[in-house]
């Protein structure tokens, strides 16, 4: 009988998102997988095998949509893009919040946790310049400094924003905008006129992100 790999490594991310490493047992995964114990070591050789397995799948790198290379709707793009980040984080806070808690003793766990993100900021970052070349942001002041929009410390808000949103949204439901849904274009308008972001005069938004909708 061949047993899919995916659906261990499912089942291992369930479980280790709610017990951690020490709790993960080779016996509970194999139940919540509803297998033979002994098909975990035939497939991974090692509960620690498949746990990297399972921080490799599903926190590492995710599936993040690529933004334009040349922008045209800003806000639209951003907004799109800005839903699936929140979305996976969200789907995996619980394996992220684990990783981080066990960061100290697991040190190795501490570049995975951040890849993800790690990788979807820089996405953000190289977008934004991108922004500044095709002209949907000002010039940068060359002679007074505190006229300048820091793009790089307006990034890094969305990417926490964004970061916070997914992770805490569930314990402090109130802190974040209602309804979730509609958060991450609230978060994109916000970062866009921190930017002097210049949207076309016959820019007219989706109705999803007119004024008054979030």
């Amino acid at each position: 009988m061949t047993i899919d790999r995916g659906k261990l490594v499912d089942a291992a991310a369930r479980v280790y998102g709610e017990f951690g490493f020490r709790g993960a047992t080779t016996r509970r995964i194999a139940d919540e997988a509803g297998v033979n114990e002994i098909t975990i070591f035939r497939q991974f050789g090692s509960k620690e095998a498949l746990i990297n397995e399972v921080v490799r799948t599903h926190a590492v790198r995710p599936p993040h949509p690529d933004l334009p290379i040349a922008p045209v709707d800003p806000q639209h793009e951003l907004t799109e893009w800005a839903e699936t980040v929140r979305a996976h984080m969200s789907d995996a806070r619980s394996l992220i919040r684990r990783m981080m808690s066990e960061m100290e003793e697991r040190p190795g766990v501490a570049p995975c946790v951040g890849e993800g993100p790690m990788h979807a900021a820089a996405q953000l970052h190289e977008y934004v310049a991108r922004l500044s070349v095709h002209g949907f942001l000002p010039p940068l002041a060359t002679s007074r400094a505190h006229d300048t929009p820091d793009r790089d410390a307006a990034a890094s808000m969305l990417m926490s924003a964004l970061f916070a949103d997914a992770m805490g949204r569930d314990m402090m439901p109130t802190m974040y905008p209602q309804p979730a849904e509609r958060a991450p274009a609230a978060y994109v308008r916000v970062f866009l006129a921190a930017l002097g972001a210049q949207l076309p005069s016959s820019y007219t938004p989706a109705p999803s992100l007119r004024a008054g909708s979030v």
